[in-house]
C-alpha cells in the first residue's frame, strides 16, 4: 500500500515538474517581447494540394533581422527555425481551407512564403500578420523586400 502511494506521489510530482518547466520555457521565450502565435508548415505542398497535414503550432519571436520560431510542445530552449528578413519572399495570402480550419487557430490567415528556395506557410492572426508584414517592409535601405 505504501509503495503504491509513493509511486503515485512520484508520478504526480514528475508531471507537475514537467508542466512547470513547460510553462517556464514559454515565459522565457516571451520575456524579451515581440512574440506572436504562429503555426508553420515547412516544405508546404503547392497551393491547391494543401489539406490540413503538416502544420506545427508554435510561437515566433522577432530578433533583429530574424524571426525565431519555436515549437509550442517542446522543452528545447532553442528555436526550431530561424527566418532571415532578407531571405523571406511572400508569395500569397489566403484563408484556411478544408481540414486546415481544424488544424489552425480560428482566426488564422495563411501566408505563403519562400525562404531560401523552400516553400513554407505561416498561419497567424490578422493582427500578427499586420505586424509581420510591417516588420518585413521595415528592412534597412538596400535590402530587397518582396511582400505580396
Amino acid at each position: 500500500m505504501f509503495l503504491t502511494l509513493l509511486v503515485c506521489g512520484l508520478v504526480v510530482v514528475l508531471v507537475a515538474a514537467g508542466l512547470f518547466v513547460f510553462g517556464l520555457r514559454r515565459r522565457l521565450i516571451q520575456r524579451s517581447g515581440g512574440t506572436f502565435d504562429c503555426s508553420l508548415r515547412w516544405n508546404a505542398p503547392p497551393r491547391g494540394d494543401a489539406g490540413g497535414k503538416g502544420w506545427i503550432y508554435g510561437v515566433a519571436r522577432y530578433n533583429g533581422d530574424r524571426v525565431a520560431w519555436f515549437r509550442v510542445f517542446s522543452y528545447s530552449p532553442r528555436p526550431r527555425r530561424l527566418l532571415e528578413r532578407s531571405e523571406i519572399e511572400v508569395t500569397d495570402r489566403r484563408l484556411p481551407e478544408g481540414e486546415e480550419e481544424l488544424a489552425l487557430l480560428s482566426d488564422a490567415v495563411v501566408l505563403g512564403c519562400l525562404h531560401r528556395g523552400t516553400r513554407l506557410e505561416l498561419a497567424m492572426s490578422e493582427d500578427a500578420l499586420t505586424g509581420f508584414l510591417a516588420w518585413l517592409e521595415a528592412a534597412p535601405p538596400g535590402q530587397r523586400v518582396n511582400v505580396a
